[in-house]
């Protein structure tokens, strides 16, 4: 039985759906879990996530880690129950009013504890060794920050071949990306770092997207970006990003050509980037 199992049952579900033993077992595991001294903060960011928080909270809850650790929430500006679920579980959290990814993230940035920062997505589920292995790794010398990678939950309209091609294709360019522009390969549902240092670097907030290729990029002179691709630190997703280009196919095609089309840049290093206009808030 795969580990995330045990959490479908409550994902994609309205949390009035939610069995009240369930949120009982998410709110004390996730209470045993914090430490008044932390050496890593789990920074989970949430908009409009009411039917995915409670299974990425539980798989939170669930975790094995040796190093003591802080749980905490951001909502942002959230239309839905978002805020209820963090509060039914007992999460420590707070409502950030400004829109946007990086001000959330920057919300988490800035109460974390931590010497490390990782960074959680509200629609994610997290194997249970995640936290003590992007931990481990940032534990290295010379290691600034650590990506890990991600797969999609299997489901009636994606076959088992069709979502192992997809993510080995994407796998496999993430891996070649990452010698020399790791901050490319780097994405937010994955990603952890050293606090301090990002706290200097800083979180852009004046983009849609790429905030965390963007830390990832200010990071880079302040030591290595490491790529963890053990099993144990492979996150569990929807589709939402995917699914936005259509079916399975339609998303590897319009990734494929984007992918050959900067083919060239992954043999050069780069310390700079232009922002894209479409890209930039108004």
């Amino acid at each position: 039985m795969k580990w995330y199992a045990k959490f479908l049952p409550v994902y994609e579900k309205p949390f009035a759906e939610a069995p009240a033993a369930a949120v009982a077992e998410v709110r004390a595991k996730l209470a045993e879990r914090q430490s008044d001294k932390p050496l890593v903060t789990v920074s989970v960011i949430a908009y409009n996530e009411e039917r995915r928080l409670l299974a990425c909270l539980w798989s939170l809850a669930e975790q094995q880690c040796r190093y003591p650790m802080e749980i905490i929430g951001t909502d942002n500006l959230s239309k839905d129950r978002t805020a209820e679920v963090f509060e039914a579980v007992g999460l420590p959290w707070k409502r950030e009013t400004t829109p946007g990814c990086g001000h959330a993230r920057l919300c988490g940035l800035g109460r974390a504890r931590g010497k490390y920062h990782i960074n959680i997505d509200a629609d994610t589920m997290y194997p249970p060794r995640y936290v003590e292995t992007m931990v481990d790794a940032l534990e290295r010398r010379d290691v600034v920050a650590v990506s890990s990678l991600w797969s999609y939950i299997p489901d009636a309209s994606h076959s088992a071949f069709g979502l192992w091609f997809y993510e080995l294709a994407r796998d496999t360019h993430l891996w070649l990306q990452s010698f020399n522009r790791p901050e490319l390969s780097v994405r937010g549902l994955v990603f952890a770092y050293n606090t301090e240092l990002a706290r200097k670097v800083g979180i852009r907030t004046d983009i849609i997207r790429g905030e965390d290729g963007s830390l990832a990029l200010g990071l880079k002179p302040y030591g290595r970006i490491a790529f963890v691709r053990k099993r144990r630190a492979r996150a569990v997703t929807g589709y939402g990003t995917v699914s936005k280009d259509g079916s399975l196919m339609d998303s590897f095609r319009v990734r494929a050509v984007k992918a050959l089309k900067g083919l060239g840049g992954i043999f050069s290093k780069k310390s700079e980037y232009k922002d894209e206009e479409d890209n930039l808030l108004k």
